[in-house]
């Protein structure tokens, strides 16, 4: 059974870090894209950004520079370094594996809170 376990999020101060952590269990870490998401309140769930097996990166425009996706393809694991939060940067953040355009992976969501 694949699992994607997120951790790492929590309650931070305006300005504040935080490093999410996504662990993957079932399956081949090689072979997945893996991306993360985030849904903050009112709005839809939107792409951070995401990595390939290799290491290549993507981020939507409005996620660049404060936003770092890496991964450790011996840990199994993906990250989220996340810099300068600010309360609009409240919401579940959740990580996806993708095999392919038929076969993807969810985790649970973690929780951000950015406090004023």
């Amino acid at each position: 059974q694949v699992q994607l376990v997120e951790s790492g999020g929590g309650l931070v101060q305006t300005g504040g870090s935080l490093r999410l952590s996504c662990a993957v269990s079932g399956m081949n870490f090689k072979l997945l894209i893996m991306a993360w998401y985030r849904q903050t309140p009112g709005n839809e769930r939107e792409l951070v950004g995401s990595i390939t097996p290799a290491g290549s990166k993507y981020y939507e425009d409005s996620m660049r520079g404060r936003f770092t996706i890496s991964r450790d393809n011996d840990k199994n694991t993906v990250y989220l370094q996340m810099n300068n939060l600010t309360p609009a940067d409240s919401g579940v953040y959740t990580c996806k594996g993708v095999m392919n355009r038929h076969t993807t992976y969810w985790g649970q969501g973690t929780q951000v809170t950015v406090s004023s």
